[in-house]
């Protein structure tokens, strides 16, 4: 992906917010909850910061690329967690959609089943919010910047209000590359009420970053790496020796942790609860397999790589030999 990341431009945060004026249906659960001074869902606080790993992105503009003729705008759901007054989107996944005029129709039973889906790979992850890339900007208008919020965003968000926990999340990614950047920004919605009544949204942005695991920046440096290669060259990393230092790197990590675990048994340091935690999760997350049940599918897998390997090389050699008989025939 040659186009740069564009997070650090300058940005509004709430100071240049979007109005969008909607029926008071859509909005009178927040306005209630806004009125009685405490944020939607009674307990949450209200969102400050958003963390984006890539991953989320490249979904993103992988949905963009395979969007209909014709199409608008692209939506999809986005997943993730949310810890006090920050958010990290860890995953997202495209949603079909309509729009015509000021009406939007949104498959909700795709979007269900999607989401089960994913919480069975992902059960720690919940609904966040949703994106949507840029509309174009308007033949007719002046402004030549994409159109971040569109008219029927409201719609979209209300519908994404009854499938988070608390106020969802509005990502919008940029793909008009009127600059060499993908632009992204990120929305939180408030209600505007007069005399108790509310009347519109209002869409403020709030600050946003990229966050990337350690295996996302291996993919994302590889990705790099590969781009700036010239057209045909070669590959030069060595597979064998990134995997081992990856490998050297897994085991002083286990070490570390080992070493700290001992201690604490010991009563050297002091316990800390989160770092238990911690460890906890992580080795809850690996999957519990008896030695000889892991050699047994590492044997298969290996048989069936090499079994692959060699029925590549005969239709090669098959090929080969057709190239060589068609060329002594036409002879």
């Amino acid at each position: 992906m040659a186009a740069a990341l564009a997070t650090n431009r300058p940005t509004t945060y709430g100071c240049s917010p979007a109005l969008l004026l909607s029926s008071p249906s859509i909005t009178r659960s927040a306005a209630a909850a806004a009125a009685g001074g405490v944020a939607p869902g009674g307990q949450s606080p209200a969102v400050s910061n958003v963390n984006v790993h890539p991953i989320v992105l490249l979904s993103v503009l992988d949905h963009h690329t395979r969007r209909q003729e014709g199409a608008g705008r692209v939506i999809g759901t986005l997943l993730g967690r949310r810890d006090g007054d920050r958010v990290e989107i860890t995953n997202a996944f495209a949603v079909p959609h309509a729009e015509r005029g000021d009406e939007v129709a949104i498959g909700k039973d795709f979007n269900r089943q999607m989401l089960a889906l994913h919480l069975r790979a992902n059960p720690r992850e919940t609904v966040v919010g949703w994106y949507a890339t840029a509309l174009p900007p308007d033949d007719e208008s002046t402004n030549s910047e994409s159109k971040c919020i569109a008219d029927t965003s409201s719609l979209i968000h209300e519908f994404y209000a009854g499938e988070c926990d608390d106020d969802p999340i509005h990502l919008v990614v940029d793909t008009s590359l009127t600059t060499d950047a993908v632009a992204l920004r990120a929305y939180k919605s408030i209600p505007v009420c007069v005399k108790g009544e509310p009347l519109a949204n209002m869409f403020h942005e709030i600050r946003l970053a990229l966050k990337s695991s350690e295996s996302e920046k291996v993919c994302i440096d590889r990705m790099i790496g590969s781009a700036s290669e010239s057209e045909g060259a070669a590959a030069t990393q060595d597979e064998s020796k990134a995997l081992r230092l990856s490998m050297e790197k897994l085991l002083a990590l286990l070490e570390t942790c080992s070493e700290y675990v001992d201690k604490v048994v010991d009563g050297t340091i002091p316990e800390d609860d989160e770092v238990g935690r911690d460890i906890s999760e992580t080795l809850n997350s690996v999957p519990r397999i008896r030695p000889e049940v892991f050699d047994k599918m590492f044997n298969d897998s290996l048989q069936d790589l090499l079994m692959v390997t060699y029925l590549s090389n005969i239709t090669k050699t098959q090929l080969t030999i057709a190239e060589k008989l068609n060329e002594t025939l036409g002879k």
